[in-house]
């Protein structure tokens, strides 16, 4: 089934640059792609306790942003379909991955004088509550119509199992002449075991399934965000690959975790993988 990347639609800057990456993904894959604009981030509905009304009237105000998108969806090579929503709302959110499944949310990172890291986070953590529906957040500079061609996974040695929406990703790893390789950071302490091991669990997973072994290369820091950033930096990386796990996500410390800051610093697009409750037992 094609790979549907629902972007997250604007005309500033940012949200231009991650539509143009998410049109050229598009085209690679031979999936379809969706701009989405939403008005404003919510954790709840407030027309639960307004009237139905006052949604209806203010849909009416985004006549003109909806026309200004069919102009820019009709621009695109991908033909992509045009969706509004007022509210970023997990129930809108899962609404749009079932229409248009398998889903991959794409986000753009607005620069960094305008980056609030933790609602950014929050954003993505409401996403992946609504559906554990994988993300791709993309940073407001490189270059938007050139493919990944060294994808950079970074991973630990805990085994663990593809959530269920997570495993048409494979179709961004088998990009053609993508070249991947898998990075291993521990805290100073030198072990080729745990990095093997990191291998294995990825591996496992089914990620990979049908690819070529990534090149694996262990690196040394004290602190693992830098690590992973030393490690893009080292191979050269135009995607990064982390995954978030359940514990993550689901709780309430999203925003403080390595995930968030590498969301906020990364100077490549990061596409988050989410993993399932149940971990896959280590052979």
């Amino acid at each position: 089934m094609p790979l549907t990347l629902i972007v997250f639609a604007g005309f500033y800057a940012a949200a231009r640059h991650a539509v143009r990456y998410a049109d050229t993904l598009a085209q690679a894959v031979g999936g379809k792609l969706v701009l989405l604009h939403v008005k404003r981030a919510s954790l709840f509905d407030p027309y639960e306790v307004l009237s139905e009304d006052l949604r209806q009237a203010e849909l009416g105000t985004q006549l003109d942003t909806a026309a200004a998108l069919y102009r820019l969806a009709d621009e695109l090579p991908s033909h992509p379909t045009v969706e509004i929503a007022l509210d970023l709302l997990p129930i809108v959110a899962q609404d749009q991955a079932d229409q248009h499944q398998p889903a991959l949310f794409v986000l753009p990172r607005p620069e960094p004088y305008f980056t609030d890291a933790a609602g950014l986070a929050r954003d993505c953590a409401e996403l992946l509550r609504a559906g554990h529906h994988p993300l791709l957040v993309v940073p407001a500079h490189g270059p938007a119509n050139q493919l990944p061609r060294r994808i950079l996974i970074a991973a630990d040695a805990e085994a663990f199992a593809l959530a269920r929406h997570a495993k048409p990703l494979h179709q961004l790893l088998a990009l053609p002449e993508a070249t991947l390789f898998l990075a291993h950071v521990s805290d100073g302490v030198r072990d080729d075991a745990d990095c093997g091991a990191a291998l294995h669990a990825v591996q496992v997973s089914g990620l990979l399934k049908g690819l070529a072994s990534p090149e694996l290369r262990g690196y040394e820091c004290d602190n693992y965000e830098q690590g992973v950033l030393n490690a893009v930096q080292d191979t050269e990386a135009d995607l990064l690959v982390v995954f978030a796990r359940q514990r993550s996500y689901l709780g309430e410390l999203f925003h403080h975790s390595v995930t968030a800051q590498l969301l906020a610093r990364s100077p490549v697009p990061v596409l988050v993988v989410p993993t399932a409750a149940e971990v896959v037992p280590a052979h």
